[in-house]
């Protein structure tokens, strides 16, 4: 797969940028704060359809607009598509294939497919739980697109069990003694069947991602450090699996449902009490390791960062392999971050692939052993303008081969 074009308007710093672009390495070149990051961030966010910078939506939309729209042109294997997104501050986004309207943005998923590759990448080994349950769900969505709907349902079930169990704590602990308990507790035991469902389908799709995942995480790394440890990955959960996994690597959905359901009765009188959803997918984890150590704690500073890339080029080749096409590789700013070993290591990894986004803030950023493989490059600059009120207005432009500039309104980014 490869983008041949891309629009934003009114998007983060961007009031308009119209890019062409084509397979190989495109690099954009710029200080920081001029904007480069949210050109390739609008990809993913057509990709995954959320921000791999922020939580919300709002942030996405240019100060002073309405909402902000992202739109690519994407060829796959011969097979060409528009995809269009219309991203509102708050209510719900749009979205279109081609000419048509679809019912949901979660029908876009699978049109643009990407992996990035960024510094705040190295929490994937350092971080929270929360951001590898992240990494594990884009990947498990782009893979599935459905799974998409079925993880949107597990949220919701989520939120409505948390707030009963936070707001009916006094009724849940009186139990069948009066009418109140016994409605509450009717009312959990619904709940508890929505998260069961939800959930064992969740976490089978997260089991089944890492199961083929494992493989290529441990030879990525092994390709960017010999000499370390080997590197695995296991899925950690909250849910006692038992028997819902053969020795074949196979997931039993509804056995790990019944496993949830069992589990969910088991604690529930801690439930209520902490007012608390305690078991299920939002409180699982992937467990990284190096060697027999958890790679958290235990990980030195460059082997942190050789697991971080594993993990991107993990995911890839997945990808790659499950779709029969290669996502969009974006690797944002990270090679000033990078030792010139693992510059050159990760330059070799991304040769394989149709289509890679590169930002870098100067040319000494760039490993010598990139030049080869650029496609094009796109320098980021910024002039102040006199706007028609008189103001001073910061003006972004890329200055693309052939003097076709791309030209939008920007601010820091």
């Amino acid at each position: 797969m490869h983008l041949s074009r891309l629009e934003l308007r009114d998007f983060r710093s961007w009031g308009a940028l119209d890019l062409d672009l084509e397979p190989g390495v495109t690099l954009l070149v710029g200080r920081n704060g001029y904007g480069k990051t949210n050109v390739v961030e609008a990809v993913g966010v057509l990709a995954h359809l959320s921000s791999h910078r922020v939580s919300s939506d709002a942030p996405l939309v240019r100060a002073g607009a309405s909402a902000a729209r992202v739109s690519a042109t994407a060829i796959n294997q011969g097979r060409q598509l528009s995809a269009h997104l219309l991203i509102k501050p708050s209510g719900s986004n749009l979205a279109q294939i081609n000419r048509t309207r679809l019912r949901s943005p979660r029908e876009l998923l699978g049109v643009v497919r990407s992996v990035l590759f960024a510094p705040e990448d190295l929490g994937l080994v350092r971080g929270e739980p929360a951001l590898r349950r992240r990494y594990l769900d884009d990947i498990v969505t782009t893979r599935w697109p459905r799974l998409a709907g079925v993880k949107s349902d597990y949220d919701k079930a989520l939120r409505q069990r948390t707030s009963l169990l936070k707001h009916a704590g006094p009724a849940l602990r009186s139990g069948y003694q009066s009418s109140e308990g016994e409605s509450a507790l009717s009312t959990l035991d619904v709940w508890d069947q929505q998260l069961a469902g939800f959930g064992a389908q969740l976490i089978a799709a997260r089991l089944a991602a890492t199961a083929e995942l494992s493989a290529h995480v441990h030879d990525a790394y092994a390709g960017i450090a010999p000499e370390s440890r080997p590197a695995r990955i296991a899925y950690d959960p909250t849910v006692p699996l038992g028997e819902a996994t053969g020795d074949d690597g196979a997931v039993d959905a509804s056995l790990i449902e019944a496993a949830m359901l069992a589990e969910l009765g088991r604690v529930r009188p801690k439930e209520i009490e902490r007012g608390l959803c305690l078991v299920g997918p939002h409180r699982d984890d992937l467990d990284l390791r190096l060697g027999d150590q958890p790679a958290k704690g235990f990980a030195s500073h460059g082997e942190t960062w050789s697991l971080a890339i594993a993990l991107r080029f993990g995911e890839f080749r997945f990808l790659r392999e499950a779709q029969g096409s290669d996502p969009v590789l974006i690797l944002d700013d990270v090679f000033a971050e990078l030792d010139a070993k693992r510059r050159e290591k990760l330059v070799a990894l991304a040769e394989e692939v149709e289509q890679v986004l590169i930002t870098a803030a100067v040319d000494s950023d760039l490993p010598e052993n990139l030049a080869r493989r650029i496609s094009a490059r796109h320098d980021v600059e910024v002039s102040d303008e006199q706007g028609d009120g008189g103001e001073v207005v910061r003006t972004s432009r890329i200055a693309a081969p052939g003097g076709n500039d791309a030209a939008g309104e920007a601010g820091e980014g």
